[in-house]
């Protein structure tokens, strides 16, 4: 099976971090309009979504592919005016609000694509896009965002999560489940290329797939953010109000600590209970426009992030801000955050590690240069991104038409005398 080189993967470990301009050179380039991508689901504007514009900004002459696609007009720029083709779920009923529940025919709709004119198939997946049906004479590339965590390592807490622990309900959610396991290891073996979105997502993939990937992170749109190096004697913390974003953690740290005071942005199912949390020292402002945001994110006195992600953008855009991070020492946070230099870690997502983390952060505060801060974040920026993975898919593209070529010569070399007559 073509693969990126050795010495790539090998450049930072297992995974093999691609940044910047990185060693890679090739004189293949793809010809305009032979790359087909094809993304998961497009309900909304968001994390993956980032990822695909950019995708889309390095192959303008591509198609493109989904199984949904229910973009509100107000968010649609990114598609850059591409129709979208979609599968059959599409025109399924209420597939617009509830296409998860028809999570186990998405193998089936992403294998109806007929992705047969392109010389590379690039799939944005974190579900089924890497299922794709592909040629032998077809590069697959493969950019995941994450495994299937429900079907994975969240298994257990998305069943609790959704009250999906006993009853017909249960037994049903854990079938569809079972078989969406089976059908993304069979799945991963179309891939020809796996590109990981961080060295955490890499080693998920390793462990789930027993695949090597190599590294291109995301990008981060840091040119909003402008570098302010005055802060303000604020902590802020900007989240979706869901459990495993933690705020309620970071809300019971700060009440806790009555002489510093923290903003919180966002909304969502966990609002109530945060704000039976939260002490007089903690201001909750709900949903904020991008304005409001970029001001606030620019003014504190630091970020704090309690999650663990995948790769986690909000950290990277504090960090353009030139506010430095206080974070949960575990995914993908540890590839964005230089301790000491950008921000500090807490081990355990509880309160007294994180308020240790505070003081921790305070102590070296004058140290934490903004200069520096906005600098580690530009690593992140979108031209990074097309750059690198432009150059990854064109150098796996002249290595595997490379391969088939040797190994057509191959056949032609060991292949029996034909008899005629």
């Amino acid at each position: 099976m073509p693969s990126i080189s050795h010495d790539i993967l090998s450049r930072n470990g297992n995974a093999g971090v691609l940044e910047g301009d990185g060693g890679l050179d090739s004189s293949t380039t793809l010809r305009p309009g032979r790359v087909g991508l094809v993304h998961d689901w497009l309900p909304v504007y968001a994390g993956a979504e980032r990822v695909l514009e950019q995708m889309i900004r390095a192959y303008p002459a591509s198609d493109l592919y989904s199984l949904i696609d229910f973009v509100p007009e107000n968010q649609r720029d990114f598609l850059q005016g591409k129709t979208v083709e979609t599968s059959f779920i599409q025109r399924l009923p209420f597939s617009q609000t509830k296409y998860r529940y028809y999570l186990a025919l998405a193998p089936m709709a992403i294998e109806q694509f007929d992705l047969s004119e392109y010389d590379v198939v690039v799939s944005s997946s974190y579900a089924v896009a890497k299922g794709l049906l592909t040629r032998a004479d077809q590069l697959h590339v493969s950019y995941v965002h994450s495994p299937m965590r429900y079907a994975w390592d969240l298994h257990h807490d998305y069943l609790k999560q959704s009250g999906l622990t006993s009853g017909p309900r249960s037994i049903l959610a854990r079938a569809v489940l079972h078989y969406m396991r089976l059908y993304d290891a069979i799945a991963a073996d179309r891939v020809d290329v796996f590109v990981a979105n961080s060295q955490h997502v890499a080693r998920r993939i390793w462990k789930t797939y027993r695949r090597r990937a190599q590294v291109i992170y995301p990008p981060v749109d840091v040119n909003r953010f402008k570098l302010q190096t005055e802060k303000e004697d604020f902590y802020l913390t900007m989240s979706r109000l869901v459990p495993y974003k933690r705020i309620d953690l970071i809300v019971e740290a700060f009440t806790a600590m009555p002489d510093k005071e923290l903003v919180v942005i966002g909304d969502g199912p966990d609002m109530r209970k945060i704000e039976k949390l939260a002490g007089p020292n903690v201001t909750l402002l709900g949903y904020q426009p991008d304005e409001a945001v970029e001001y606030y994110m620019q003014a504190a006195r630091a970020f704090v992030f309690a999650a663990e992600e995948d790769f986690g953008i909000v950290p990277v855009e504090a960090q353009a801000c030139g506010t430095p991070v206080i974070a949960y020492g575990k995914g993908g946070a540890l590839e964005t955050i230089i301790p000491g230099s950008t921000g500090v870690f807490f081990q355990e997502q509880n309160v007294a590690h994180l308020k240790n983390a505070i003081d921790d952060f305070e102590s070296l505060e004058d140290r934490l240069h903004p200069e520096r801060i906005r600098e580690n974040a530009e690593r992140f920026a979108p031209e990074v991104f097309r750059r690198t993975f432009t150059r990854a898919v064109n150098h796996a593209y002249a290595e595997f038409i490379d391969d088939h070529f040797v190994s057509n010569q191959h056949v032609l070399r060991t292949a029996p005398p034909q008899v005629v007559g």
